[in-house]
């Protein structure tokens, strides 16, 4: 049987010199994959140059033709010479400048690597009387001639990789290489709003977007929505996020900027987080890693977030030459970034988003709002108003007292209300008629028309509005300025523990309430050894369990938040937890999960039958609740049906 060749000779070769145009041909297989390349060089020397408007040609996607031309500072015919040439630049002249780039392009490869795989032609002029006019440099044959020009550079690419024919068999379509040429400028253009950029395919305008003001967060905003519409920008947060001070040696602070996108435009796909650093679009782990950690208490199953976000900090502090395309960068304190971007995004996403006036919750004393009296098992009593205050203790949301009534006498009244299935049917009373419909569950009886009528919405509105109704024991109804707000009682309860839980961590220890009677179970040997591994563990969580024999296990105290919960059902959950990650520092890295289980089993159920009062004070509880529109598992807590949508459902207007 013969041997097959093989692709490896062991035959030795001698050691020689690469000629010049070897070498500048290798250095585009590393600077230079398709026509998306080229126009990303030529754009960050553009803007380097100070242009404030960039226009790109292109023919064939980008093969047979790329020209960019820009408004910038020019090159001197002295230096022109020396534009193509391999490794000449005038934006680094030692190491101490390799070691603080602040400029776009630097290496000084790029437009000798392009010349080497194509047609190349430079028209530049500089705005002074020295040189009335422009030159012309011809790449290949390196003839200098006089040319007409404003002031600015032309720098045109012809027949793409016609040195290099086999690389050329590798580019896509032209309408796939236009693309991502389109994709290249685009990332461009979210950094620089203060400049215009136009793209032009074979002498037809597919894509512009016009200089927005000079910097600044609107001005970064309109960008955003010419860019990626206005549905982004309408789904986003800004946010910004200044170190408290420099470091030691007195450094440019660490700032983080932009634009997180809620957690409802999140996507299958990662196509539109952009990160950029000292305005220098990246693929950075580090900045990927803390914006999706910042979105993990908030984003369903595996969706993508999006978001635009710009980390500045001293140049002297990122390494920019990591990669020959620059995309890649490298930092000297990865965690100071990590941590700077991921507060900012979690500091913007944790705003509740209830209305536009959700700030002015915050801020300012929320309205009242009084109930009308009436006389039979659902009125409201006469009292003071309170609901329109904030309930600053959780566990006071589903006090029964605090409408005036014993706890009693509020189960006797929710005992009351469950009256026998059936359809919708019409009682009198001393409060005058009244309509009762019945669900699946639960009936939800609606007050008088009469009283109905005389309800104006409080002067300046919450916005999760009012409590009017709960539909079959899952969802709240309440009505707002913008029309009708329909929550997820379950789910909003839910974030609403989980955040105090969190809070409560965050002060060592969360605080626990000792049940008159212990609750016992039969335990399995995992549960009984994690009991005693994690004893100091479990106290800092607010559970106290011990062990009556080798088979039972006793919960003593549970966290006040959940003294209403089943005690067994949340130890059970909770050894489970514990029993998956190591003790020492669960806490540490499995806090959130931890204390997002004890938090869903100590939310309010689904068919719990709650009065206005309760649903009102889940409302207001809700609006000063960070990240409350979201629950523990990324599901939306309430959505806003406006009254656009109800007139078209019932044709109003047509």
């Amino acid at each position: 049987m013969t041997t097959p060749p093989s692709i490896f000779q062991a035959s030795r070769r001698p050691i020689r010199e690469l000629p010049d145009e070897l070498i500048s041909q290798i250095a585009a297989g590393e600077v230079v994959e398709r026509p998306a390349s080229v126009v990303r060089e030529l754009v960050d020397n553009a803007l380097d140059a100070g242009a404030t408007q960039i226009t790109l040609r292109l023919q064939a996607g980008g093969v047979r033709l790329i020209s960019v031309e820009d408004n910038g500072s020019g090159i001197l015919r002295s230096e022109l010479p020396n534009a193509l040439k391999r490794h000449a630049t005038s934006k680094i002249a030692s190491l101490a400048d390799l070691e603080s780039v602040g400029t776009m392009g630097f290496r000084g490869e790029a437009l000798a690597a392009i010349c080497s795989i194509a047609e190349v032609s430079l028209l530049t002029r500089v705005d002074t009387a020295d040189e009335p006019h422009g030159w012309l440099l011809d790449g290949r044959s390196g003839e200098l001639q006089a040319a007409a020009r404003a002031p600015g550079t032309t720098v045109e690419v012809r027949e793409l990789f016609f040195a290099t024919p086999a690389r050329r068999k590798f580019l896509k379509t032209d309408a796939t290489e236009l693309a991502h040429c389109i994709e290249a400028v685009r990332r461009h253009a979210l950094a620089r709003p203060e400049v215009g950029f136009a793209i032009w395919h074979d002498g037809k305008l597919v894509a512009q977007w016009r200089a927005v003001g000079s910097g600044g967060m609107e001005a970064l905003r309109q960008r955003l929505a010419d860019v990626l519409g206005d549905d982004f920008v309408q789904q986003a947060v800004a946010l910004n996020w200044p170190l408290d001070a420099p470091d030691d040696a007195g450094a440019q602070r660490l700032r983080v900027w932009g634009f997180a996108g809620v957690p409802d435009a999140a996507r299958s796909r990662a196509d539109w987080q952009f990160a950029y650093v000292n305005g220098r679009y990246v693929r950075d782990k580090t900045i990927t890693h803390a914006a999706r950690s910042a979105y993990e208490d908030v984003l369903h199953g595996h969706r993508q977030p999006v978001y635009a976000l710009f980390v500045s900090l001293d140049p002297a502090r990122v390494d920019v030459n990591v990669h020959p395309t620059k995309i890649e960068v490298r930092f000297r304190d990865g965690r100071e970034v990590h941590q700077g971007v991921r507060r900012a995004v979690e500091a913007a996403l944790a705003v509740p988003r209830s209305a536009g006036a959700a700030e002015s919750v915050i801020s300012e004393p929320a309205p009242t709002w009084t109930p009308p009296a009436r006389q039979d098992g659902f009125a409201f009593r006469p009292r003071e108003p309170e609901v329109g205050h904030r309930v600053s203790d959780v566990g006071a949301l589903w006090g029964y007292g605090s409408g005036g009534a014993s706890t009693g006498s509020a189960r006797t009244e929710m005992h009351s209300a469950r009256t026998e299935m059936g359809s919708g049917r019409t009682e009198t009373g001393s409060a005058g008629t009244q309509t009762v419909v019945t669900g699946n569950t639960y009936p939800v009886r609606a007050e008088p028309v009469e009283a109905l009528a005389n309800h104006a919405l409080p002067t300046g509105d919450w916005p999760l509005g009012r409590a009017i109704a709960q539909l079959q024991g899952v969802y709240i109804l309440a009505e707002n300025n913008q029309g009708l707000v329909v929550v997820d009682m379950h789910a909003a309860h839910e974030r609403i523990v989980y955040e105090r839980l969190k809070q409560q961590l965050d002060d060592q220890q969360v605080a626990s309430q000792p049940l008159l009677i212990p609750a016992t179970f039969a335990a399995t040997p995992d549960e009984v050894a994690t009991v005693e591994d994690c004893t100091e563990v479990l106290k800092t969580l607010g559970l106290e369990i011990t062990a009556l024999s080798p088979k039972t296990l006793a919960v003593r105290a549970v966290p006040t938040t959940l003294a209403q919960g089943d005690p067994v059902e949340l130890a059970r959950s909770v050894l489970a937890e514990l029993g998956q990650h190591d003790a020492s520092t669960v806490v540490q890295r499995a806090r959130n999960e931890l204390l997002a289980t004890m938090a869903c089993h100590g939310a309010v159920r689904a068919n719990r039958r709650l009065t206005l009062d309760e649903m009102n004070a889940l409302l207001r509880q809700m609006e000063v609740t960070e990240r409350s529109d979201q629950c523990n598992h990324g599901r939306p807590t309430w959505r806003q049906v406006g009254m656009k949508e109800l007139d078209a459902l019932f044709l109003r207007g047509r």
